[in-house]
């Protein structure tokens, strides 16, 4: 008795701990919950370069919010546009605008001018190599003289053949976003837009951020409407994502956790008639809740908000243990007093605790650390709650605390109505035809393994997400060629040779264009060829300068100082230099620079719809230290290989239990396992009918299933008597309550919640269903169903 007492006080010092942690982390620290969505994706395993690619893609959009302001005359527009952007200059340490003023182009053209010999585009140098002195004299002359002869970058010397501006032009394709009175602009569907580019000075993933920044949006938005009536805004970027799942996590954590409490509350009410059931299973798991945060910020440094949604579902499970030692305590009387009874329990309650944790445990060998962060999380909440009732309910519930409510009686009786399995030609008929059913149901399922069921954004971000697109002509971020080699120079040469591939289905209209490093920066080898060519070709005493010079009445000092002029211009651009120019800050995230010991960038392609995707994948064949990335199917088939892992991983786990089993229950042991087997069989059958295709978290809810089963077979072995309905009633409690927590969960907007949730619904009522059927059969049946059902 002293020992009892002694170490539910060392619990009181470990829970008072517990609490003023979580208080200093909530009202002290005031730690933020994590939002990021990439925190549930899977992590590289092999090559820390590709994933080092993905990240730097995400990364570069992730601060950034772009927004389209447009109406049906450019006026409108540029109104709307104008008052959108005050309403956030108002805000400088949110917000960050790109300017488009005539500065802007000077800075951006400086560092090219000193280069200008050397760019030119592609078909330029073919052209250069194919047409002679007459074609190019004719160029120089027409640029010369002809008022409209294209755009003028400087003067004419500067670059009398047009091939830097023919280069420049070309650089300008790579975004239809064009200069326009001191805005930048584009137009599409009947509509001219200002394009208002925003980068973020406080992160996207920050709830507080996003508190902060929605709200100005918004007001924007109101603004602009206002200035034009009927403009158009078109918003986009991972903020305004991240701050809708973080919306939506947050009610249903809130609709989960409420409902799961107010279920148990009114059961534990209905069953006891007494407020001190209720109080104390809510004090196990508010325990529970309190250890399990404390541990989790202290080993991964970070709370996930979906970590919360999943932890309220713990509430349904983590109840288990106080309800079997309530419904023993009432089923108990007054012949044992209550530390008696938690010894002749102990053993089943500890197989109980170690079969749910095995199940969630199971969760944390995924490759996913958001998912990992829930296992740990739902495993500590088990382990609190299980010791909250192992060191405080002996010494708060004693033999006269608690009285049986008509719930109690009610649902006892019908135990005695409850079919049992006997070795009998109706049980093996039954079983034939389940299998039958089963595997029909079960060969219906297909299987889906697509990343984008993590997630379940509104129609209105997706329709402004796409349209925008459209209008900006984007590159895909999760899509795009990665480029290796020894050297930037290899890097360089390598994209060259995968442009001429990409430029053959531009060319057949299965792509717009693709943003690549050496658009802006050519080989040092595709330089000196440049170089020597237009020194060849142009620059030569006998050349088109010199017949131009003679045609314009110039002397040969002129040709010569022209000439070194253009040469001084053709010293080599290298990669270094442009990456630290204002030019190179749209295109910054396609240079990795050096990794692991090589050096590697990123090809994004424009206008690459599915459709295109298997035409483009084959391109990197045969072309050295290049490889196609999709991180979409790249991560679905991660995926699925896990899915199909885990199922094995599934079956392991039954076989590990099973052992464990088998030292208290011996021939027995089935009986404890097969409802929870059957029970996951059927589950994947009704799936299989019901349409639905198979993903990653039907299977770990089928682990988690296993640990929650198997709780329900040991109560009921540990109280093989059917005239001891004790453990009926805590085995329909405790399902009960499973049912609610994970019902709800079914009802989750994120797909992936919703598989989970369902799963666990459908089997968590078939266990329930199925569990007394395997009872073990008395000789004295017909006597024990006559006699009156209740509580003994």
């Amino acid at each position: 008795m002293a020992r009892g007492r002694t170490l539910a006080l060392v619990w009181l010092v470990a829970v008072a701990l517990l609490l003023g942690h979580n208080g200093y982390l909530w009202l002290v620290k005031r730690i933020v919950p994590d939002t990021d969505i990439m925190a549930l994706l899977p992590v590289q395993e092999r090559d820390p370069i590709l994933q080092r690619s993905f990240a730097h893609m995400v990364d570069a959009a992730q601060q950034r919010v772009i927004v389209l302001v447009g109406a049906a005359e450019w006026d409108g527009a540029k109104r709307a546009a104008d008052a959108y952007a005050a309403v956030l200059a108002k805000h400088p340490d949110l917000f960050e605008a790109a300017s488009a003023g005539a500065n802007v182009q000077a800075e951006w053209l400086s560092l090219f001018q000193r280069h200008r010999l050397v760019l030119m585009s592609p078909a330029q140098q073919e052209q250069l190599q194919k047409e002679g002195t007459a074609f190019w004299t004719q160029q120089a002359l027409a640029k010369l003289y002809a008022p409209f002869g294209g755009p003028k970058l400087g003067a004419w010397q500067d670059d009398p053949f047009g091939l830097f501006s023919g280069w420049v032009q070309e650089r300008a394709q790579e975004t239809p976003v064009r200069p326009r009175d001191g805005h930048l602009f584009v137009s599409g569907g009947g509509a001219e837009y200002v394009l208002l580019p925003l980068t973020l000075k406080v992160p996207a993933l920050s709830m507080t951020a996003q508190d902060r920044v929605l709200p100005l949006l918004e007001q924007a938005v109101a603004a602009a409407r206002q200035a034009t009536p009927r403009a158009q805004v078109i918003q986009a970027g991972v903020i305004l994502h991240a701050a809708n799942a973080s919306a939506q996590a947050s009610r249903e954590m809130h609709t989960i956790g409420a409902g799961s409490v107010a279920g148990i509350v009114l059961l534990m009410w209905l069953s006891f008639r007494t407020l001190k059931p209720i109080v104390l299973i809510l004090l196990s798991i508010g325990v529970g809740v309190l250890g399990a945060l404390s541990v989790c910020w202290l080993l991964f440094g970070q709370i996930h908000l979906m970590t919360l949604v999943f932890g309220a579902s713990l509430v349904g499970v983590a109840q288990d243990y106080g309800i079997y030692f309530l419904c023993n305590r009432l089923s108990a009387g007054e012949s044992l007093d209550s530390r008696a009874l938690l010894k002749k329990l102990l053993p089943g309650l500890a197989l109980t605790l170690l079969a749910a944790v095995i199940g969630y445990m199971g969760l944390a060998l995924t490759p996913f650390p958001g998912l990992r962060q829930m296992a740990v999380f739902s495993a500590l909440g088990l382990v609190f709650a299980w010791l909250t009732v192992v060191f405080w309910f002996p010494q708060l519930i004693g033999p006269r605390s608690l009285k049986s409510g008509a719930l109690v009686h009610a649902y006892g009786a019908a135990l005695a109505r409850w079919p049992l399995l006997r070795a009998n030609a109706g049980t093996w008929i039954a079983v034939a035809l389940f299998g039958v059913a089963a595997a029909f149901g079960i060969a219906k399922l297909g299987a889906n393994d697509d990343i984008r069921l993590l997630q379940n954004p509104p129609k209105h971000l997706v329709d402004d997400q796409i349209k925008l697109g459209k209008l900006l002509d984007a590159a895909t971020p999760v899509q795009f060629f990665l480029v290796r080699g020894e050297s930037p120079e290899t890097v360089l040469q390598r994209e060259e040779a995968l442009k001429l591939r990409l430029d053959r289905l531009i060319a057949a209209g299965q792509l717009s264009g693709y943003q690549a490093i050496s658009n802006w920066v050519p080989s040092a080898r595709t330089q000196a060829e440049r170089r020597a060519l237009v020194d060849l070709k142009l620059l030569g005493p006998e050349g088109p300068l010199a017949a131009v010079a003679r045609q314009a009445g110039e002397d040969a000092g002129w040709v010569k100082a022209t000439a070194d002029a253009l040469r001084a211009a053709g010293t080599p651009l290298d990669v270094d230099a442009f990456m630290k120019a204002p030019a190179s800050e749209p295109w910054r995230h396609l240079w990795l620079g050096k990794e692991e010991g090589e050096y590697a960038s990123i090809v994004a392609l424009r206008g690459l719809s599915m459709a295109s995707v298997p035409r483009v994948r084959p391109l990197a064949d045969g072309l050295a230290g290049v490889q196609w990335v999709d991180k979409v199917e790249e991560i679905s088939s991660v995926l699925g290989r896990y899915r199909v892992n885990m199922g094995f991983v599934v079956l392991g786990a039954y076989c590990v239990v099973f052992v464990l089993l088998l030292p208290r229950y011996r021939g027995k042991a089935w009986r404890v396992i097969a409802p929870t087997a059957l029970a996951s069989v059927a589950t994947l059958a009704i799936l299989g009918y019901a349409g639905q295709n198979l993903q990653l978290f039907h299977v770990l809810a089928l682990m988690l299933l296993l640990g929650v089963g198997v709780d329900y077979g040991i109560f009921m072995q540990e109280h093989p008597d059917r005239k001891d309905t004790t453990p009926w009633l805590a085995v329909g409690l405790a399902a009960a309550n499973t049912l609610l927590a994970f019902g709800l969960l079914g009802l989750s907007n994120t797909p992936a919640l919703q598989a989970f949730g369902l799963t666990m619904l459908l089997g968590t009522l078939l266990v329930w269903l199925a569990v007394p059927c395997f009872g073990v059969v008395t000789f004295n049946k017909e006597k024990e169903n006559a006699e009156a059902i209740g509580i003994s």
